[in-house]
C-alpha cells in the first residue's frame, strides 16, 4: 500500500499526436468522421441483429456483440483525443487516467476473447456441422458472452492494479492522446522493471496465445474444406476471409504494443489510432460489404413498417 501514499500527480498532460496546429484541424475532422462512421455503423449491425429474426443465431450473436465492444472500445479513447484537438494543454485527471486505462483493457480483452470465441463457432460449424446447433446453443452462447466479460474484468483488473500501486510524484508528460499502462508507469518515481514483465506477460501473453489459438483453429479449417462441396467451400472462405481479416487488423496492433519489453518506437503513436481509431471501424465495414444476409436485412430495415414490425412482435 506504500505506493498509493506516495502519490503526488494530481494529472496528466497528454502530448498528442502533434504540436502543428493545421495537422490538428485535419485530425479533429478527420477522426470526427471516422468516429461518427464507426458509432453508425457498429450501432446500425447491432440494431439490424436485434430486429431480424432469421439473424438470430450464433455467428451473428456474436458479431453483434463486437459491434458493440467496438463502439465501447473506441468511446473509451476517441472522445478525449477530438477534445485535446481543442485544447493547447491537453490534460486528464489521475483518476480519469486510471479509469480510461482500465475501460481500454476490458474492452481490448474482451473483443480479443470474442474472436477467439467466434472462431472457435465458425471451426464447429465447418468442421463439425450435424453437431453445431447442440454444442453452440443459445444457453452456450450466453455462458461464452459472461466468461469473455468475466475474463476481461479481472485481467483489466490485474493491469490498473499493476498500475496504481507505483508511486507518481514527478514527472507527468505522457507522450500520447490517452492513458495506457506502458506509458503511465514510465512516470513512475521507482525501478518499474518488474511491474513491465509482468504487464507483458499478462497482455502479452493472452494476446499471442488467442492469436496462435486463432490461426490454428482457422488452419484446420481450411484443411477440413477440401472435403466440402464448391459451393460450401467458398461461403465458408468467404466468411472465415472476413473473420481473419478482422484478427489481423487487432492483433497486430496489440502483439506489437503489449509482448515487447519497455521501449518506445517513433511508429507508437500510428499503431495506437490504427487500433483505437481505425479498426472499429474496419469491423463493421468488412462484415456487412462481404455479408450479403446483412445488406439485405439492413435494406429491409430501411422501411419504416417493416421495422416497427419487427420491434413490436
Amino acid at each position: 500500500m506504500e505506493g498509493f501514499n506516495q502519490t503526488r500527480v494530481t494529472e496528466f498532460v497528454f502530448l498528442g499526436l502533434t504540436d502543428n496546429w493545421m495537422l490538428e484541424i485535419l485530425f479533429l475532422m478527420t477522426f470526427s468522421t471516422t468516429y461518427v462512421l464507426t458509432l453508425f455503423g457498429n450501432l446500425l449491425i447491432v440494431v439490424t441483429i436485434v430486429f431480424t429474426p432469421r439473424l438470430h443465431t450464433p455467428m451473428y450473436f456474436f458479431l453483434s456483440n463486437l459491434s458493440f465492444i467496438d463502439i465501447c472500445h473506441s468511446s473509451v479513447t476517441v472522445p478525449k483525443m477530438l477534445e485535446g484537438f481543442l485544447l493547447e494543454r491537453k490534460t486528464i485527471s489521475f483518476d480519469a487516467c486510471i479509469a480510461q486505462l482500465f475501460f481500454l483493457h476490458l474492452f481490448a480483452c474482451a473483443e480479443i476473447f470474442l474472436l477467439t470465441i467466434m472462431a472457435y463457432d465458425r471451426y464447429v460449424a465447418i468442421c463439425t456441422p450435424l453437431h453445431y446447433s447442440t454444442v453452440m446453443n443459445m444457453k452456450v452462447c450466453m455462458q461464452l458472452v459472461f466468461a469473455l466479460w468475466l475474463g476481461g474484468t479481472v485481467h483489466s483488473l490485474v493491469q490498473t492494479f499493476l498500475t496504481i500501486r507505483l508511486p507518481y510524484c514527478g514527472p507527468n508528460i505522457i507522450d500520447s492522446y490517452f492513458c495506457d499502462v506502458p506509458s503511465v508507469i514510465k512516470l513512475a518515481c521507482t525501478d518499474t522493471y518488474l511491474t513491465g514483465v509482468l504487464i507483458v506477460s499478462n497482455s502479452g501473453t493472452i494476446s499471442l496465445v488467442c492469436f496462435l489459438a486463432l490461426v490454428t483453429s482457422y488452419t484446420v479449417i481450411l484443411v477440413s474444406l477440401r472435403k466440402q462441396s464448391a459451393e460450401g467451400r467458398r461461403k465458408a472462405l468467404s466468411t472465415c476471409t472476413a473473420h481473419f481479416t478482422v484478427v489481423a487488423l487487432f492483433f497486430g496492433p496489440c502483439i506489437f504494443i503489449y509482448t515487447r519489453p519497455d521501449t518506445s518506437f517513433s511508429i507508437d503513436k500510428v499503431v495506437a489510432v490504427f487500433y483505437t481509431v481505425i479498426t472499429p471501424l474496419l469491423n463493421p465495414l468488412i462484415y456487412t460489404l462481404r455479408n450479403e444476409e446483412v445488406k439485405s436485412s439492413m435494406k429491409q430495415l430501411r422501411q419504416p413498417q417493416v421495422f416497427f414490425t419487427k420491434a413490436f412482435i
